[in-house]
């Protein structure tokens, strides 16, 4: 689009002709390409003035939109083609069905797209047949192609996701599309077989038997294919003809990473971390009284950090970002080194707002200064230590659940006391 629409507010005042008020407008240069007639006549179907002017602007503006699909439709683009034919058949009042399928329609919807093909001097506008039957070819659909298309079939599952968030929804299902192309090749979606899932599953198979990835790891490969593919081949109207039993590995036991035990946080951790860079420190240090994600801690700001209350606390909130769940907003107060820490950084921790270096830069500087408590402890083995010291202190479930940001079993009621919360945070408090 160029942005050369007409203006709406300009729009000229319905025509009454007989009993009936119509639209009557000049069909704007941009579009007289596909459309040759110099003005539109539209039945507003209605007696009533008030009620014309009021579908004037709307009727309008389904021109427009349909106008626009059929130009984009006028372009050589396979997928522009396709995307214009399924707006102009909604523009229609119908939806877009390959040719195979139109031809089984009842006869009724059959005859009314031949019907709506036609415009008012009875020729057939052909781009808008194409639509209607269903003669528009859908695109080749490939793999690489899907990985791209699934961000605009599904754009509402990123939709408020920060940048640094959207890069790491992204990274793992551009890792499983490029395994696939290496080892099946960059197919189009409705020519995959199971034979194909099979065979990148030997791939799989090969590395889990040789120690060089878990089985957990070949199966989020599986699972984010599947993610993608079967919105974006709905979308495309492509059958998938796989089937993917068979094709998961059994994990086994699940690995979670260990707690910190409170006595290695008071007497290794905390004081071995005291050259930390002031930023990283403030929000491990937040995490140890809170069990907040390290993003969830590394977003705050002077408006989500409250220290002037009757009860410090922090604020975690959609705000630039979203959040995991709808159960992570919460807010938690501020005890022990965590208090100390936000007095220290008030107004957050802008050098690690969206930022995806920071769990790497924590984790690195407790590997090189020997406080990692075991080879498998990491900055967040402090929200586990968290987690752990709630359970051994007998914090009911309902708390337990609101402060680590989780769903609870049964439907909530009611609000939490932040004085009473921090009652109980202060019994384990480090």
């Amino acid at each position: 689009m160029d942005g050369t629409f007409p203006d709406m507010a300009k729009l000229t005042p319905p025509v009454l002709r007989g009993d009936t008020w119509y639209l009557i407008r000049r069909v704007p240069g941009r579009y007289s390409r596909i459309d040759p007639r110099q003005k539109v006549r539209v039945s507003l179907a209605t007696d009533s003035r008030e009620v014309a002017e009021a579908k004037a602007p709307i009727v309008w503006q389904q021109l427009i939109e349909a106008w626009e699909a059929r130009l984009a439709g006028d372009v050589g683009d396979a997928q522009q083609r396709f995307d214009a034919a399924k707006d102009i058949a909604q523009s229609r009042g119908f939806r877009y069905l390959p040719a195979a399928q139109v031809a089984r329609l009842p006869i009724e919807e059959l005859v009314a797209r031949v019907e709506a093909s036609v415009d008012s001097k009875g020729a057939v506008d052909p781009v808008t047949a194409d639509a209607l039957l269903g003669t528009v070819k859908a695109p080749d659909l490939t793999v690489s192609k899907a990985l791209d298309r699934f961000y605009e079939v599904e754009a509402v599952r990123v939709k408020g996701k920060s940048k640094d968030q959207l890069r790491r929804h992204k990274a793992p299902r551009l890792k499983a599309t490029r395994n696939f192309i290496k080892v099946v090749g960059d197919k189009p979606l409705d020519q995959i077989t199971t034979r194909d899932l099979f065979d990148f599953r030997q791939w799989w198979q090969r590395r889990v038997t040789a120690g060089e990835v878990e089985p957990a790891t070949a199966n989020k490969d599986m699972v984010y294919l599947m993610a993608m593919w079967k919105p974006v081949a709905r979308d495309a109207q492509i059958m998938l003809k796989i089937n993917t039993d068979g094709v998961m590995f059994d994990e086994g036991k699940k690995k979670t990473r260990p707690p910190f035990s409170p006595a290695w946080i008071k007497d290794k951790l905390l004081p071995g971390i005291v050259r930390m860079n002031a930023e990283a420190r403030g929000i491990l240090e937040i995490m140890v009284n809170t069990g907040a994600r390290p993003s969830e801690i590394s977003a705050l700001n002077a408006h989500t950090i409250v220290l002037d209350a009757d009860v410090p606390h922090i604020r975690i909130i959609e705000e630039g970002r979203t959040l995991k769940s709808q159960f992570a907003e919460r807010d938690i107060p501020l005890v022990g080194v965590s208090l100390e820490a936000a007095r220290r950084n008030p107004a957050g921790f802008p050098t690690y707002v969206d930022n995806p270096g920071l769990s790497d830069t924590i984790n690195k500087y407790l590997e090189e200064n020997g406080l990692k408590e075991t080879p498998r402890h990491t900055l967040y083995s402090l929200r586990h230590s968290f987690e752990s010291r709630m359970l051994k202190a007998d914090f009911p479930e309902r708390l337990k659940a609101t402060l680590m940001g989780h769903r609870l079993q049964r439907e909530k009621y009611g609000e939490v006391d932040l004085d009473h919360v921090r009652g109980w945070l202060l019994k384990i408090a480090i």
